[in-house]
C-alpha cells in the first residue's frame, strides 16, 4: 500500500488540474466558437484533416506527466518488512573507586575499558548491545541497539564513583533485555551477560538473587576479574587495600552456565557468544519510491513529446 511520507506536498496536484480544466474548457469554447462559423467549407479547409481526438492525447499524456511528478512530491512510499536479528548482549562494567588501582597496567578501568572496546569490535554486527555501568548503583548508558559508536563512546566517558553493587548490574541488564522489542518474535530474545568487575560488592542486591535470576531468565553472565590480590587505591588520602573477589565473580558465572576469566584474549571471549542463537523479528519500514514516480513522469512527457511530433509536427 503506498502511503506519503509528506502528504502536504499532493496540494501541488492543484495546478495541474486547474490546467486541465483550462484546457477543456478551451476545446469546449473553440467547439463552441466553430458550430457559429457559417461558411462550413472554409472551417473545413481551416481545420486539420485526419487528426480527429489525436489532437488532444498528447496534451493528455503530458498533463498525465505533470499530475505524476506532482504526487511525487509528496513522497510516495511503500511499507516493506526488514528482518531484524534480536540477539542480545549487555555489557556491564565497575566503575567503583577500587578500579582506580594500578596493579594491572595502566590500571584495572583502563584494563577493563580496552577489553571491552576489543569485545565490542569482534561481536557480530547483526547482534544488539547495550552498556551498563554500576557503583553504588546501575545505569544503563546504551540500551540494546547495533550503534556501536555510541557504545564505544560510553566506554571511553566512564567515570569512578563509590560502592560496588554488581548485583544490581545483573538485574539492570536482565531489565534492559526484556526492553528489546518482540517485533513479532516471541519471548525475550536470545541473551548473554558480560560483566568486567574487581569483584567485591558493597551496595544494593546480593550476586546470589541476581545469579538465580538469570538462571531463571535463561541468561548466562560470563565474568572477567581484573587485578590482583595485592592491588591497593587511595581513597580520601588512606592507602586501602582492593583484593579482587574471585570466588564469587566464577559462582555467578557458574550458577548461570556463562564463562569466568581473569585474563582474557580476545578469542576467548568469543566462546560467550558463539551459541548463542538466533531470533529473527521483522520491522515494518518506510521505503521510498519518489524515483519510480518521477521516472514515470519523464516516460510520459516523452510520449506526450513523440506523440505531438507524429500528428502535428511541432514538439508543443
Amino acid at each position: 500500500m503506498i502511503r506519503f511520507l509528506q502528504p502536504w506536498w499532493l496540494l501541488a496536484v492543484v495546478p495541474v488540474l486547474l490546467l486541465a480544466g483550462a484546457y477543456v474548457w478551451r476545446q469546449l469554447h473553440r467547439r463552441t466558437y466553430a458550430m457559429r462559423f457559417t461558411n462550413v467549407e472554409l472551417l473545413r479547409n481551416l481545420a486539420p484533416k485526419g487528426i480527429g481526438w489525436r489532437r488532444h492525447a498528447a496534451a493528455g499524456v503530458f498533463l498525465l506527466s505533470l499530475l505524476i511528478l506532482a504526487t511525487g512530491m509528496a513522497r510516495p512510499a511503500v511499507d516493506v518488512k526488514r528482518p531484524l536479528e534480536r540477539a542480545t548482549i549487555m555489557l556491564a562494567i565497575d566503575v567503583s573507586l577500587s578500579m582506580e588501582a594500578n596493579d594491572v597496567t595502566p590500571n584495572r578501568l583502563e584494563a577493563a575499558q580496552e577489553a571491552a572496546k576489543q569485545f565490542v569490535g569482534e561481536l557480530p554486527p547483526s547482534y544488539n548491545l547495550g552498556l551498563v555501568a554500576f557503583a553504588k548503583s546501575a545505569n544503563v548508558l546504551v540500551p540494546p541497539s547495533k550503534d556501536r559508536p555510541a557504545i564505544i563512546q560510553a566506554i571511553d566517558g566512564l567515570v569512578l564513583a563509590e560502592a560496588t553493587a554488581t548485583g544490581e548490574a545483573v538485574f539492570t541488564c536482565l531489565e534492559a533485555i526484556r526492553s528489546v522489542p518482540a517485533d513479532g518474535a516471541q519471548g525475550i530474545p536470545p541473551a548473554r551477560i558480560v560483566l568486567l568487575s574487581d569483584g567485591y560488592r558493597t551496595s544494593g542486591r546480593s550476586i546470589e538473587e541476581a545469579g538465580a535470576a538469570a538462571q531463571a531468565a535463561n541468561v548466562p553472565v560470563s565474568t572477567i576479574a581484573f587485578g590482583t590480590d595485592s592491588g591497593s587505591v587511595d581513597i580520601g588520602g588512606q592507602l586501602q587495600r582492593v583484593p579482587v573477589d574471585r570466588l564469587a565473580l566464577a559462582e555467578l558465572a557458574e550458577t548461570t552456565q556463562g564463562f569466568f576469566y581473569e585474563a582474557a584474549s580476545v578469542s576467548e571471549l568469543k566462546q560467550v557468544y558463539q551459541d548463542m542463537g538466533s531470533s529473527i523479528g521483522f520491522r515494518t519500514e518506510a521505503r521510498e519510491i519518489t524515483q519510480w514516480y518521477a521516472g514515470i513522469a519523464l516516460l510520459f512527457a516523452l510520449c506526450a513529446a513523440g506523440l505531438s511530433l507524429l500528428w502535428t509536427s511541432r514538439l508543443v
